[in-house]
């Protein structure tokens, strides 16, 4: 159930991907692979093409959405919402450029208001949109504890998350540096889900809250290495252990626990 009367009423948003998009996505995977070596890895025919689509990846650089822009760009054939700094947008030259290429400005006062109805809006809409559920990049290179934003987000729309690991990015671009060409960039591209099929129902707002947060940030621990899986290095080793899928998740809910072993599937 989504609340679109609630969100601020404007133009509706476009969703082609325009030749100045393309051409970005392009230069983007051209800079990147002269740099450094590029890794993706993930079932990309298996993205969503359709209705509203959040792809949640953490945050360790200023490289994150370069790669995340050039790569899925092209395989999801759609156009990628960003939001970001007012600041940045109202530059003369990269300012039309961030607004053509759909970075959407939010003022820092209001940010955490703002945000959530510009992004609620572009979901409601049927759009796909980019989030750091960290907030910001992590000084150490390791997850850390994410806001609950994305989750209230994400139960408010139904949106489908498409979880994301982004690994190399910090050692490659360190913060308050300038790049370091060489090394490794891995992109590895999770199952998408939905959080009505991994939570249980009858929650209350504040534990559903709670759970979707954890569900989603454990699937993008999964896909990084140890050194990047940080607060959430139990909750991905919980996730794994389980060897359970969403699609899994759902239909074990609507059984009863088996009394001796758990049935196992394939990793989620």
């Amino acid at each position: 159930m989504t609340g679109r009367g609630d969100t601020d009423s404007g133009p509706r948003l476009p969703d082609d991907l325009t030749l100045f998009i393309r051409g970005t996505a392009l230069l983007a995977r051209t800079a990147l692979r002269g740099l450094s070596r590029i890794r993706v890895e993930g079932n990309l025919d298996r993205i969503p093409r359709q209705g509203p689509l959040i792809i949640a990846a953490n945050h360790l650089s200023n490289a994150d959405g370069v790669l995340v822009g050039g790569w899925l760009t092209p395989a999801l054939g759609r156009r990628i919402h960003w939001l970001g700094k007012r600041e940045m947008v109202d530059w003369p030259i990269l300012g039309r450029l961030a607004r053509a290429g759909s970075v959407h400005p939010i003022d820092r006062g209001t940010a955490d208001i703002e945000a959530f109805r510009l992004a609620q809006r572009i979901l409601d809409d049927g759009h796909v949109l980019v989030i750091f559920p960290e907030g910001t990049r992590s000084p150490t290179g390791a997850l850390q504890e994410a806001k609950d934003g994305l989750a209230m987000l994400a139960l408010r729309t139904g949106a489908t998350i498409l979880p994301v690991g982004v690994a190399g990015t910090d050692r490659f671009w360190p913060r308050g540096r300038f790049p370091r060409p060489g090394g490794r960039l891995t992109l590895r591209v999770g199952e998408a889900f939905r959080l009505s099929d991994v939570l249980p129902a009858g929650l209350d707002r504040r534990a559903a809250k709670s759970l979707a947060t954890k569900a989603i940030m454990a699937r993008i621990a999964a896909l990084l290495p140890p050194r990047h899986r940080g607060a959430y290095a139990d909750a991905a080793a919980e996730l794994e252990r389980g060897n359970l899928s969403p699609a899994k998740a759902k239909r074990r809910s609507r059984r009863k626990p088996p009394a001796a072993d758990p049935e196992r599937g394939e990793p989620a």
